[in-house]
């Protein structure tokens, strides 16, 4: 290789990964995110009934004293949730990419009464975790909006326990009646596809939501 080629490959592999447009494996186009000016949908009235989110957290199995991580927490919704079922010897880590967003789940929070909440500033590809703690890391209606999906599931294998679970929550793209936009929707195959390739295995499916798939994958242990 020419001193040429060597400087430009240098200064490649220098460059800041960019946000992806479609998954390279499955072609999937990859959503955009929902910015902070959209946040009061994320607390509609409706999602209780749409969504059933106690219903989706019991079948999830979420335990007193466990240390959950709720990727893209956005306002809360689902963290305050976890943060009661967790205890006070529990504990949750919010993640989210937007100070806006994590303002907002603060002051939630702190009207709820629940001190058992950490909010983390993430990246695009790195949810900023402590290596090895987390006994689950759950994103619902999230997974569909990663910029750097791979990325993103690789930081997330290291920050899990040895037994941790990860499990996505995505609407159902098999079933075009629910009012979603495709992409904010995902298959059961796509799902499958895109973590199995980046080092889980799946565990198990939960498809007795009306809307949502609940998709519990545990890291593939060497």
């Amino acid at each position: 290789m020419t001193l040429r080629g060597l400087v430009f490959v240098l200064l490649l592999n220098s460059l800041p990964a960019v946000a992806q447009s479609e998954h390279p494996i499955t072609g999937r186009h990859i959503a955009p995110v929902m910015g902070s000016a959209g946040a009061d949908w994320l607390d509609r009235s409706d999602r209780l009934r749409e969504e059933q989110p106690e219903k989706a957290l019991d079948l999830i199995g979420i335990q007193p004293g466990m240390n959950v991580a709720d990727v893209g927490a956005g306002t809360g919704y689902m963290t305050l949730r976890m943060a009661r079922r967790v205890g006070p010897k529990g504990h949750v880590w919010a993640v989210d990419i937007q100070p806006a967003m994590l303002e907002r789940l603060t002051e939630n929070a702190r009207k709820a009464e629940l001190t058992n909440i950490e909010t983390v500033l993430g990246t695009e590809a790195d949810p900023k975790l402590p290596s090895a703690s987390m006994d689950l890391v759950i994103m619902v209606d999230v997974y569909h909006e990663l910029s750097r999906p791979q990325e993103m599931l690789h930081s997330i294998r290291a920050c899990l326990k040895p037994d941790g679970r990860l499990v996505l929550v995505e609407y159902k793209k098999e079933d075009p009646a629910i009012p979603i936009r495709p992409d904010h929707k995902m298959t059961l195959a796509d799902i499958k596809a895109e973590v199995e390739a980046e080092g889980y295995k799946l565990d198990k499916v939960i498809d007795t939501l009306a809307r949502q798939h609940i998709v519990i994958f545990k890291e593939i242990t060497m």
